[in-house]
């Protein structure tokens, strides 16, 4: 079947299925890519499967940073199994059609799941602020109740922003073409098939962004600044480095969310010059790098995720 077989008569206003393109120009490669697609998320899924079990069976580990990395690792689960096994179901065997109400669903997931991570970050850094410039109060502000009603209002903040993006796609007509030039389901993609009016969702989707994963990020840097300040301003150089090594592993994890998402953010709505394939790498690079990155991360620079990991590995192998 050709791709312009695939295209929908223009007076059908909600085509059933959208067909994915995958990487536009690398059809033909598309079975070598899957490779490291496919390692990738085994390496996400098997690396965050074991961060969380690692920090469920050590009570040790019961603290508000750990805590909140554990919900993080499970949000990175969700979030690329979301999207990948669609991805190498079309990279392996050309499955690229995929039912309307299953695409608007993949965009909210994604999108939902997505602002979860940066609210999670946002709390770790919350955590690291409270630990370094407050260390007397730490146990007394972040209680376990508190990290289950602030975990509660990132998940909740995430559902019910997000829950408008697939009924304003819905408002849309699509009778330009079926064929999304994407390798899954994203907000953007089914805005530029549009043929009615998208001033709304545009401004919505802007305003989104800005209120979700910028603020986070402006808040993150202001925790920093605090972080610092305090921190130069102990007495001695091998205790500045010491408080700076708690926030490594947090650093090291917002760099590796963050980049991505901005580049793929700034790429769908103003870069129109770069070349399809460029942002389409880049936008499944901020769904499989992160959930891949974020244990391993954690595991080498975390001594007490290491050590931990050490003594299961020795106990199941002795």
């Amino acid at each position: 079947m050709t791709l312009k077989m695939l295209v929908q008569n223009r007076t059908n206003i909600h085509p059933n299925t959208f067909y994915l393109l995958g990487i536009p120009g690398l059809e033909a490669a598309h079975v070598w890519i899957s490779i490291p697609f496919c390692l990738v998320y085994l390496l996400a899924v098997m690396g965050n499967c074991t961060l969380v079990l690692i920090i469920k069976t050590h009570p040790s580990l019961h603290e508000p940073m750990y805590l909140f990395l554990c919900m993080l690792s499970v949000n990175d689960l969700m979030l690329c199994t979301t999207a990948i096994p669609k991805i190498l179901s079309l990279f392996w065997f050309n499955d690229r059609e995929i039912n309307f109400n299953a695409c608007l669903t993949q965009i909210f997931f994604i999108h939902s799941l997505s602002t979860m991570e940066s609210g999670f970050l946002l709390a770790m850094a919350f955590d690291r602020y409270v630990a370094i410039c407050n260390p007397l109060r730490h146990s007394t502000i972040l209680t376990h109740g508190t990290i289950m009603a602030l975990s509660l209002a990132i998940v909740l903040r995430g559902i019910i922003l997000l829950t408008p993006h697939p009924f304003l796609l819905m408002r849309l007509s699509y009778c330009k073409t079926n064929i999304i030039a994407h390798t899954y389901c994203e907000f953007m993609a089914l805005i530029k098939l549009a043929c009615a009016n998208t001033r709304i969702q545009r401004f919505y989707g802007l305003i989104l962004a800005f209120l979700t994963g910028g603020t986070d990020f402006i808040l993150i840097i202001c925790s920093y600044i605090f972080i610092l300040h305090a921190v130069f301003h102990l007495p001695s150089k091998e205790a500045r480095l010491k408080t700076l090594s708690t926030c490594g592993s947090h650093v090291w994890v917002i760099l590796v969310f963050y980049i991505p998402a901005f580049f793929s953010f700034i790429t769908h709505r103003f870069g129109h010059n770069i070349a399809p394939p460029i942002h389409i790498f880049t936008a499944n690079i901020y769904l499989l790098i992160p959930p891949m990155m974020n244990p391993i991360i954690y595991g080498v620079k975390t001594k007490n995720i290491r050590e931990s990991f050490l003594k299961i590995f020795t106990r199941t192998y002795a």
